[in-house]
Formats: C-alpha cells, structure tokens, sequence
C-alpha cells in the first residue's frame, strides 16, 4: 500500500477512535468532576507526550531528508506546549489565582501547534517515510491529544461560575436536553 495512503489513514483513524472515546467515555467523567480537577486531566497527559516531539531532531529517529522546515518548528512547538503543560498542571493542583489563565496560554499554544503542522505538514513532508520511527507521533499520538485539546476548550468557554458537574451527559455542548 501506498506509504502516504497508510499514513492519512492512521491519522484519520485515530482522530475518529479519539473522538469516540472522548464522547462515549471521557467527556461524560469530565462533567462529573471539579472544573480544576477536569482541566487538569486533559492537560496532565501533554506533560508527557509533548516531549516526544523533540525526536524529531534525532537523526536515526528520523531521516536527515526531513524538512527543518517540519522538524524544528514540530519539535520546538511540542517542547513549549509540555513545559506550559506543566505549569498548567502545577497551578491548576495548587489552585492559584493564574491556573485558568495558564490553562488558556498552553491550549492556545498547543492548539496552535498543531494547526501548523497540520497546515505545513503537508506542504514540505514529500515522503512520509522521512519521518522514520517518528511516523507514531502524527499518526497516535497527535490525534488523541488534539482531541483533549477541543474538550479544554469546550470546559474553559463555560463561564466560570457554571459548574461542570451535570448529567452524564455524550453531548459536549450540551445543545440537548437533559432528561
């Protein structure tokens, strides 16, 4: 098979598995709980994986054809999204006065991260095969946290007052009624 046609359908299918996942299991849990404590659980998992991009400086990881034009604003990107992602974590845990306003700097950022590579990827990544072992980032790793992504912002957009407790509601913007 096609080496690009392997590598849309892994991203496309694990964009889809993460949204199943998100509306069937984790968004329903996330309005169970505290507004902090909800953050904190879609942002704690960028503490760790955001890191992984930093491989894609690694010669051998991946191959030294690799557009820099790729490589380093990906790697640099999830390198400051997993540092804001811990100070996001940390503040939202200690509850200080800036933990929603840290939440909103790494989503923003992370998010942002994302959207360029998603834009750019396409642009200069000629051969997908470039990316070498790196091939799981964009296509498992990426999916999954872009999602989380999406559901921070659906919890940081309510108005802070509202509680996020309420039915176990699938529906993320809660456009239907409760019953």
């Amino acid at each position: 098979m096609n080496p690009a046609a392997v590598f849309g359908i892994s991203v496309v299918m694990s964009f889809v598995s993460s949204c199943v996942a998100a509306i069937l299991y984790v968004w329903p849990r996330l309005r169970t709980m505290d507004r902090h404590q909800a953050l904190a659980s879609l942002v704690a998992p960028h503490m760790f994986l955001r890191f992984l991009g930093l491989s894609m400086l690694v010669p051998g990881v991946v191959s030294p054809l690799l557009s820099a034009a790729f490589a380093v604003p990906a790697a640099y990107g999830d390198f400051v999204t997993g540092i804001l992602a811990i100070i996001a974590t940390a503040a939202l845990s200690k509850r200080v006065s800036w933990a929603i306003a840290a939440v909103w700097l790494f989503n923003v950022w992370g998010t942002s991260d994302f959207v360029y590579a998603f834009l750019e990827g396409p642009r200069v990544l000629t051969d997908v095969g470039r990316l070498g072992a790196a091939f799981f980032i964009p296509t498992a790793v990426v999916p999954p946290l872009f999602v989380t992504h999406v559901m921070l912002f659906l919890l940081l957009l309510r108005p802070s007052r509202e509680r996020v407790v309420g039915g176990a509601s699938t529906d993320p913007l809660g456009t239907h009624a409760a019953a």
